[in-house]
């Protein structure tokens, strides 16, 4: 037995060690020295307490291959990950389950045009220079270390990474904005199944001329039951798409820049969140990088080298997403004799036909054949193709148009001055972003950057185009000068938070906009010149977590629910909603219960005209938002009558219907006692890895739960789904960065995780608490701190 007991303890204690040993081989080396071919010099790379690298070269080149390096010791998994995604290449390795999501990104060609876009580049272009650098520092270290983790578990092979998987990451940006997708077919559903009654609670214009032909006897598009099917489905994957595989999606985002003359130090001050889909590791890689006449705090993307986010002494920016429509849904006509063309301007004219290849891990490959019309690809080939369906074309500016992203970041990296911000700006033209810029010199300034389409007059994109019309066609583009903007304004302070933009010229910018509340609540603030602003006053403005949404939809329901709630104790939960200012603190009963009634409220209303599939579509919208505020003000709408039932429901039938199945719902998930319905014990946030999906992988690769502050649209816009009761956080601020430029030295952030993507290193999720109990930590910038707060070294060394 002695012998037994010593044999399986010298086996496990064998298996503990090798366990280490591997987990020890995946783990960033911050310390020592490393030989990296095509380097002129040497590169310091200072590790702070967050495991921040702070990089030092004695040229740009130099630079950018060291920040490759090192942004592959800890994101090497997120970079597999999200070019897979963006080119179509996931099943390749996660098998079958798969096989749509990369259907869907085969054809919404993003592969392709990487290709044209790589091949268009100026090869003597610091950026390019920079940019092929940057990749050739990620590959040496593929090439010379153990894969991770994921890799082995996935069963992934290395292979470089190129120009054409950064442009890809891109294209994969621009398209997580893209709301169209889900919005499109179900607005033209709702005005062309349903009626014009029905679409006034979306504030959309009813287009009569516009409507899709219902028969094939009409003129233009028919649309069948197939085809409605078919459109959710689509809608329903590029939601999914992005949900499932925890990638981050960009969704929103917080921006202001303040005046010195309403600051307390005399500077202008800059603070951002930008709003994105939570996961491990979250989105941003901090890194400060510096050489001779180039020095910058930055915050990247995986493959991509150029900060997104960043500030020096002399100047900073941040970035919301514009929100602009840049992408046009348009079904096509089909020829019945030929089911091969489509009738374009007057004519028939022939599809283009291509087949691509996927790989499926466990399967034979699957040949995908794609189309295109002359508006643009097929893009619900992604489901496969079938005779008599209409073919729906895409048209994407990412694209279409010239879109020199990569330049336009360089030069920001580098915009000291509001002319050459101006100039940067405009060369981002896809996906639109907000960009809004402060320097030490006394400027703010913010740009609406977009390469706008001249759409036809009285075309409204928001619905399925006509492609038998002209209603697709592009008349050009804008100019930049058109595009919204301000600089130097006389009230002292800029604010974007994804709220509609208004143009100089007063043109109609079509986009999915948020709604105002939670921009009104910042500008309430931030127009009090009572206030002298400074990090500390920021602070509380970006954890705000209060709107005028709740009380306002509210309102006109209050008369009602007092008419029709009689028990004694939710009498008493109601008039605590009555007074309740839309705040949503942890220990909030309020917020709780207002969220559970929202949801039932719209599933009362909305899902028997709807049916379950577009109803859960429009759950995954932003015009969901603006539709229930006027749903709930207006008595008569059709909406109030359930379908399903003989009679006809008025509001306060169905008003009823909602409070008693939400006071049924919470009792049952949170217990009978109401004081026990805390919003922080019903709204947490996990971030989850794209591993973390599997049980029990998720213990091993998920960070959380938390209990978490905020909501969806309020500034500490920690948003979950409208659903029933309990609410995961789905995403929320990506990072929270304020900078006084009297002291742009000392700026404040947070990562939401931690700096690394590899599982069991220190700083894998050791800045998780403090960032949902709402802390900041110091940046460090001058040299001085951060030789005082460097944990670790790591030299790279020309290779000999």
């Amino acid at each position: 037995m002695k012998r037994v007991l010593t044999v399986l303890a010298l086996l496990i204690i064998a298996l503990a060690v090798g366990v280490g040993v591997y987990l020890y081989s995946k783990q960033p080396i911050r310390q020592g020295q490393v030989e990296l071919r095509n380097l002129q010099g040497s590169v310091t790379v200072r590790y702070d307490e967050r495991g921040v690298p702070h990089l030092r070269a004695e040229n740009e080149t130099d630079l950018y291959r060291a920040l490759g390096y090192v942004h592959a010791q800890d994101r090497l998994f997120q970079m597999e990950a999200i070019r897979r995604l963006a080119r179509g290449e996931l099943a390749q390795v996660l098998g079958p389950k798969l096989l749509d999501t990369d259907k869907l990104f085969r054809s919404l060609r993003i592969r392709e045009r990487a290709d044209r876009y790589v091949a268009a580049l100026d090869r003597q272009s610091p950026a390019w220079k920079a940019l092929q650098a940057y990749l050739d520092g990620i590959n040496q270290y593929q090439d010379s270390h153990a894969a991770p983790v994921e890799f082995d578990v996935l069963g992934i092979s290395k292979r470089p990474f190129t120009a054409e998987d950064s442009i890809s990451v891109a294209g994969y940006m621009a398209y997580s904005f893209a709301a169209a997708f889900r919005t499109e077919p179900l607005m033209t559903y709702v005005r062309d199944q349903l009626g014009a009654d029905y679409l006034n609670i979306f504030d959309l214009d009813w287009q009569p001329n516009g409507v899709l032909a219902k028969t094939h006897s009409q003129p233009g598009v028919a649309l069948a039951a197939s085809d409605w099917k078919d459109l959710n489905a689509l809608a329903r994957l590029t939601e999914q798409a992005l949900a499932d595989n925890g990638l981050p999606q960009f969704e929103g985002s917080n921006a202001w820049a303040i005046a010195g003359n309403r600051s307390k130090s005399g500077k202008p001050l800059l603070a951002g969140d930008p709003h994105i889909r939570f996961s491990v590791p979250s989105v941003w890689y901090e890194a400060q990088l510096s050489a001779p006449g180039f020095e910058l705090y930055g915050h990247h993307q995986a493959l991509v080298p150029f900060a997104f986010l960043g500030h020096n002494l002399d100047f900073g920016w941040s970035l919301t997403m514009f929100q602009n429509d840049d992408l046009d849904l348009i079904a096509e006509k089909v020829n019945p004799d030929n089911p091969n063309q489509v009738w374009y301007r007057g004519q028939w004219v022939d599809l283009l036909n291509t087949e691509q290849q996927i790989a499926v891990k466990g399967q034979a490959p699957v040949t995908l054949t794609l189309r295109q019309s002359p508006h643009g690809p097929i893009i619900n080939d992604a489901l496969g193709t079938a005779a008599g369906k209409t073919p729906v074309a895409m048209w994407w500016a990412f694209l279409e148009t010239p879109n020199p992203i990569l330049e336009g970041f360089y030069q920001l990296n580098r915009a000291d001055t509001l002319a050459k911000a101006r100039a940067a700006a405009a060369k981002v033209q896809a996906p639109g972003l907000n960009i809004v810029y402060a320097n030490a010199k006394g400027d703010i300034g913010w740009w609406a950057s977009a390469l706008l389409p001249k759409r036809p007059a009285g075309v409204k994109p928001g619905f399925i185009l006509d492609g038998s019309s002209n209603q697709p066609d592009k008349e050009g583009f804008y100019p930049f000068s058109a595009n919204p903007q301000e600089e130097n304004p006389a009230r002292g302070y800029i604010v974007s938070a994804n709220f509609q933009p208004v143009s100089p010229t007063g043109m109609e910018i079509p986009g999915y906009y948020n709604l105002a509340d939670r921009g009104q609540q910042l500008n309430r603030q931030l127009s009090d010149k009572n206030v002298k602003w400074d990090n500390e006053a920021n602070q509380q403005l970006q954890l705000g977590t209060t709107t005028a949404y709740g009380p306002r939809l509210l309102a006109p329901l209050l008369p009602v629910l007092r008419e029709v709630v009689s028990d004694p104790d939710e009498r008493k939960l109601l008039e605590q909603l009555a007074l309740w200012p839309g705040d949503y603190p942890l220990d909030s009963i309020s917020a709780t219960l207002f969220n559970q009634f929202l949801f039932n409220l719209t599933d009362a209303t909305l899902r028997d005209e709807l049916g379950n599939d577009f109803f859960e579509t429009l759950l995954s919208t932003r015009v969901i938002d603006a539709a229930l505020p006027r749903l709930a003000a207006s008595a008569d709408s059709p909406w109030w009558d359930n379908r399903a039932t003989p009679a006809k429901e008025t509001r306060a039938d169905t008003v009823k219907v909602a409070w008693q199945a939400s006071i049924a719902h919470l009792k049952t998930t949170l217990g009978a006692d109401s004081a026990q319905w805390l919003w922080g014990k019903a709204h947490t946030l996990t971030h989850g890895h794209p591993l973390g999906t599997q049980k029990p992988l998720e213990r091993v690769f998920n960070v959380g739960p938390f209990e978490a502050p905020g909501t969806h649209e309020v500034p500490n816009n920690l948003s979950a789904k409208i659903g029933p009761a309990p609410w995961p956080v789905t995403y929320g601020p990506s990072t929270r960065r304020l900078i006084d430029f009297a002291d742009a030295a000392h700026s404040l952030t947070i990562n939401p995780v931690g700096q690394s993507g590899v599982p069991f290193d220190r700083h894998y999720e050791d800045q998780a608490e403090a960032y949902i109990d709402g802390m900041y930590v110091q940046a460090h910038f001058s040299d001085e701190e951060v030789t005082a707060n460097t944990r670790s070294t790591l030299k790279l060394l020309p290779a000999r």
